[in-house]
């Protein structure tokens, strides 16, 4: 679901360019890990590159088809109108977590992350306590702004198109964490000339200003 307006936006452009449609179904990574595996049929998958790794292992997308796509760093956010705690820090960000009545994350990458910084911190029962977990494809964010936790933690793509909610900025010092988001192709594909020259378009030049605006970086 981070990559779901990047995506969109540098498809419709390579569509424009080429003439070739392209049809993208944005659900969250584990269900997309899952019906992969479980069979059903894509012509190219985007994921983070651990999960992709997983299923080129497992034989679900061709030997040697992982192509990295993008880099996305972990944001924090609270309601618009809301306190702004400090997380210019670890320290900080520890004290800002301890002092919140609730605590939103994902079921992705940065979900995961945060529960192994707890853990790092000796935190994971108290704060693990007072986390909330954001459904499989429903944006942190959604929560922070209707107010069910008082501060969240998702991919800052995910969270600068918003409304309701305030970024505060992105995980300070040895906390902060990058998600790499690849293309793997599976096996049976119809379309393997198309989706070599998409993949292509996606990490051109033309490519380089739409990530930053959507708040990642390209693969260098």
């Amino acid at each position: 679901m981070a990559t779901r307006q990047l995506l969109a936006e540098l498809s419709a452009q390579h569509t424009a360019a080429t003439g070739q449609p392209v049809a993208i179904e944005a659900v969250g990574g584990v269900d997309a890990a899952k019906r992969v595996a479980a069979g059903e049929a894509f012509d190219v998958v985007l994921l983070a590159s651990d999960a992709i790794a997983k299923l080129i292992a497992a034989g679900h997308l061709a030997a040697g088809s992982r192509v990295d796509i993008v880099r996305s760093p972990v944001a924090v956010a609270v309601k618009a109108g809301a306190a702004q705690p400090d997380i210019s820090t670890p320290e900080a960000l520890k004290q800002a977590l301890q002092a919140a009545r609730s605590i939103g994350y994902s079921t992705g990458p940065s979900g995961t992350h945060l529960v192994k910084l707890f853990e790092r911190w000796g935190l994971a029962a108290e704060l693990g306590a007072k986390t909330v977990q954001a459904p499989p494809g429903v944006p942190v964010g959604a929560l922070v702004a209707r107010g069910e936790v008082d501060i969240g933690f998702q991919q800052l793509s995910e969270l600068i198109s918003l409304d309701g909610i305030n970024v505060l900025g992105l995980l300070p010092g040895d906390t902060a964490f990058i998600t790499t988001f690849s293309a793997g192709v599976p096996a049976h594909t119809a379309q393997a000339a198309a989706v070599a020259d998409l993949i292509a378009f996606f990490n051109s030049t033309d490519a380089v200003a739409v990530k930053r605006r959507h708040g990642m970086e390209p693969v260098l």
